[in-house]
């Protein structure tokens, strides 16, 4: 059974995606990251050796706290971060209980570089419809929770990003872009080691609804219907990111917990 400071690897899995993940925090030593370099989605990179210079940064915030094996390194830092009133957990068997489980981890080397205050930063063409929102929600809910999207004009995007430091998606000839007959939105799935099936049902979702081939889901006339929709009601783009989050949260759900579920009117009339 887990101590109510500890958290296991199936209930942790079972947060990551959501809204109410907790803040992940990556302690392991420099040789043990270059052992295996990747991060369980969410996580970011932190040292156990400066912990109470940044655990002021976690205050009121949900932390489960991961090192090689969940022991002393992870054990230690949660602790800490307890006194400073953070609600911290330690990973059930580390790292190396993750990835044994065969769960998703992400390659360190694809999550592009962060800002001064520790962010990624993103930018596309403004009006998003479809894949410029579920990719955005892709990032935050499995790479990083506090990226940052700027929207601009088409033709200003690979400027921005270089006078930025913002890394370009979801347009021509930049990396973050759709390959063949895969979206954007199924780059990022298959790049950051995210391919398990609930996602992967997601992206056909997608890619049938971004790219007009309606026939690939049968719930792709629906995503497109709500996408076109909340273009619609908002003309501030970050709004309707926000809202277009709240929509990829139910069709994520819906992905992995729901699929098998259906819903009639039932009616309780006693039959003559």
């Amino acid at each position: 059974m887990s101590s109510y400071t500890a958290i296991s690897f199936e209930k942790l899995s079972r947060l990551i995606g959501t809204a109410n993940a907790p803040a992940l925090i990556d302690v392991r030593i420099d040789e043990d990251f270059a052992a295996d370099p990747r991060l369980i989605p969410g996580a970011v990179r932190r040292s156990h050796l400066d912990v109470q210079d940044w655990a002021s940064r976690m205050t009121g915030q949900s932390v489960v706290v991961i090192c090689q094996k969940g022991q002393k390194l992870s054990e230690g830092t949660a602790a800490l971060l307890r006194c400073a009133s953070v609600e911290a957990e330690v990973l059930e068997g580390g790292h190396l209980g993750w990835t044994a489980a065969e769960l998703p981890a992400v390659p360190a080397d694809k999550i592009p570089k962060r800002d001064g205050r520790g962010r990624t930063v993103w930018v596309t063409r403004s009006r998003p419809k479809i894949d410029r929102i579920a990719c955005p929600w892709l990032i935050r809910r499995f790479i990083d929770p506090a990226a940052v999207f700027l929207f601009v004009t088409a033709s200003e995007v690979e400027a921005v990003a270089e006078r930025f430091g913002a890394t370009p998606f979801d347009i021509e000839n930049v990396f973050w872009s759709h390959r063949g007959e895969l979206c954007t939105f199924d780059v990022m799935v298959k790049e950051f080691g995210l391919s398990t099936p609930p996602l992967e049902r997601l992206a056909t979702m997608v890619r049938a609804a971004d790219t007009g081939r309606l026939d690939l889901s049968p719930e792709a006339p629906g995503l497109l219907a709500a996408s076109l929709g909340l273009s619609r009601m908002y003309d501030d783009d970050l709004e309707q990111l926000s809202a277009g989050l709240l929509l990829y949260d139910a069709f994520f759900r819906w992905c992995r917990d729901a699929t098998k579920e259906t819903h009639n009117w039932p009616t309780n009339k006693v039959k003559p």
